[in-house]
């Protein structure tokens, strides 16, 4: 078999995610036939055909899928090496990649962020923006917030506060509606809550007996969304308490009501937790995430 050029991987990885030469050749900033001749320098590497065209697109085959996973985990290993490659080893500088919820990157991260450049400026981060756990291990990030505890044994995984939740309103809302004083006053109300999101069900499901789930006039499935509803003054609905006390315009109600808190962990990998740019960030994130508990 011919030497295959990472290059030429690279647009298979693009058009086998994106779909279409024109698609994957914007992902990558060159032109299509570019794009073009690199799978067609891959296919003949390989002795393959990679792709079959269709009216919907370029369609991959058997093959090309078995392929994926080990050019995804290519790409990963290259831009963890840029990222190495990115600042001396004994700088707090250049590139740290961190993975968060989608409700943590908006609500909570930003001024985190911010106090951290200041403090560090050379320091690059990247913010990956998912609900689904990054793999640390395989180099998706350096270092992850999850509301849940990691089982492998090559990770460091330091355990902050949990994080509280609560019900809240808007202003104008209860100017609107009143202040419920009682769970049974939520039979009056209008609720924002879940659509499909199990853990959310699952935690409404335990209080079913005292939450009308009939009055959940919104349902969607993202926390900032749902966020956005009660800022809009849709209803009443459950939110991260040191978010929704930061809010001049919203009011926590019934605070008697107990949900379970967010589990909450910093995570990194034990070999990266050795370099001093990640373990800036590391550190930093334990240490604001524990700040939270008293905010």
């Amino acid at each position: 078999m011919k030497s295959i050029d990472w290059e030429d991987q690279r647009a298979f990885l693009a058009v086998l995610e994106e779909g279409s030469l024109s698609a994957a050749a914007r992902r990558l900033g060159v032109t299509q036939p570019t794009m073009r001749a690199r799978l067609e320098a891959l296919e003949q590497a390989l002795g393959t055909v990679l792709f079959t065209r269709s009216v919907r697109g370029l369609v991959p085959t058997e093959q090309a899928r078995s392929l994926g996973a080990a050019a995804r985990a290519m790409a990963r290993a290259s831009e963890a090496f840029v990222r190495a490659a990115s600042a001396p080893p004994d700088r707090v500088a250049g590139r740290v990649r961190i993975s968060v919820p989608q409700f943590i990157g908006q609500e909570v991260l930003p001024p985190m962020v911010a106090e951290l450049r200041r403090q560090h400026p050379d320091l690059i981060l990247e913010i990956e923006l998912s609900d689904i756990v990054a793999n640390i291990l395989e180099q998706e990030a350096d270092v992850a917030v999850r509301m849940q505890q990691p089982s492998q044994g090559a990770l460091i995984a330091r355990k902050v506060p949990p994080i509280e939740l609560g019900f809240f309103a808007h202003v104008d809302y209860l100017a609107r509606r009143g202040r419920p004083d009682t769970v049974a006053d939520l039979d009056d109300h209008d609720l924002v809550g879940p659509d499909r999101h199990r853990f959310d069900l699952a935690m409404l499901e335990a209080h079913r007996s005292d939450i009308p789930l009939g009055r959940f006039v919104a349902r969607v499935d993202s926390h900032p969304a749902q966020l956005a509803l009660i800022r809009a003054g849709v209803g009443i609905g459950v939110t991260q308490c040191g978010v929704g006390r930061r809010d001049p315009s919203l009011r926590r109600v019934l605070a008697e009501l107990c949900l379970p808190a967010l589990e909450t962990w910093i995570v990194t990998h034990e070999d990266l937790r050795l370099l001093p740019r990640v373990a800036a960030v590391f550190n930093y994130l334990v240490s604001e995430f524990d700040k939270l508990a008293i905010t």
